[in-house]
């Protein structure tokens, strides 16, 4: 864990990245879910229900949020780290946000990715100039053939959530979300590493918003459930986490500076199921504009099915973390309901 002398980042910190991801990263939209389109798809909506309002992160140039941590890393680095090149380890979107920001800023990029990554995120990894090596499905075998490249080769590592300039990156979502939606009770973000959560809740508490921040994580992957239960940093064997179908939540420990954050600024954190999370991607995909990945859909699946758990909330607004779902799962959600 970080002793307590590591600082966390501060508002000026997000502030900051806020202007040096301006080149890349857009302002995302914020859309309100329909309790009318709802009830055509055939969603059951009782009266007096919260406002739920989505935040859509698949509107990032790369499909998800990771392009704002990403990018604010690797913008930072001095004119002779990028000549050294970066690396990163990571299931999909981070490994998109770093090619990316890479091309942009005239860096190579080495991503090592686990062998089980949808095939859309691999092939979208290659085609931003990302050199992609693969490993198992652990998350930890990913860092692991990571640090052994950097040893090798010298490339400058770009972690995916343990490292202050990728939390500021992320938190400039969450200053977003205190702009477009000032009234909202609850704010729901997906956790995996911690990086968008500890981002966001830090972004909404020093922005001085009212909002609780909640994380959301699946149930076959509540290791940051379990951390923030106990307190205490727990890791998770990846033949538990690669279990759910949210393949963007399957790292097995929060990191440990997203702990610190997550400890200090967050409320709280709830888990779904596998069938809510493939209810609440349907959720979407017949009743708003948004075309989800299942990661992005934990956040309205506990809003939709949680809200006993959570604190009570007149708006809502839940995080859709990233849109690159898997064709073939896309097909088969639609057909089921055909």
């Amino acid at each position: 864990m970080p002793t307590a002398t590591d600082a966390l980042i501060t508002l000026d910190d997000i502030h900051a990245a806020r202007v040096r991801i301006a080149a890349a990263a857009v302002r995302t939209g914020i859309y309100r879910l329909d309790p009318q389109r709802m009830r055509a798809a055939g969603f059951a909506v009782a009266d007096g229900a919260p406002e739920i309002w989505l935040k859509a992160e698949n509107e990032q140039p790369i499909g998800s949020f990771k392009l704002r941590g990403a990018y604010n890393k690797i913008a930072s680095l001095t004119p002779d780290e990028l000549k050294r090149g970066v690396i990163t380890y990571s299931s999909g979107n981070h490994a998109q946000g770093v090619a990316y920001a890479a091309r942009a800023l005239g860096a190579k990029a080495v991503i090592v990715m686990p062998e089980s990554a949808p095939r859309i995120k691999r092939e979208a990894t290659v085609a931003l100039g990302g050199e992609v090596v693969l490993v198992g499905p652990a998350s930890t075998e990913r860092k692991q053939k990571a640090e052994e490249l950097v040893a090798q080769h010298g490339y400058v590592m770009i972690p995916p959530y343990d490292d202050e300039f990728i939390i500021a990156g992320q938190a400039t979502c969450g200053l977003e979300i205190t702009e477009q939606a000032p009234d909202a009770d609850l704010v729901l973000s997906p956790v995996s590493g911690g990086g968008l959560l500890s981002g966001i809740s830090t972004a909404v508490k020093l922005a001085g918003a009212k909002a609780q921040v909640w994380g959301c994580e699946p149930e076959l992957a509540a290791d940051a459930f379990e951390s923030f239960r106990t307190k205490k940093l727990v890791e998770w064997q990846g033949s538990q986490t690669t279990r759910t179908i949210a393949d963007g939540l399957r790292t097995q420990s929060l990191g440990e500076r997203n702990f610190a954050h997550i400890l200090k600024f967050t409320d709280g954190i709830v888990t779904v199921t596998e069938e809510e999370i493939l209810e609440a991607t349907r959720v979407m995909l017949l009743a708003t504009d948004i075309v989800p990945e299942p990661s992005g859909a934990v956040t309205l699946a506990a809003a939709l099915f949680h809200a006993a758990a959570l604190p009570p909330a007149k708006q809502i607004v839940a995080v859709v973390s990233g849109g690159n779902i898997d064709p073939a799962l896309k097909e088969e959600l639609l057909t089921a309901l055909a």
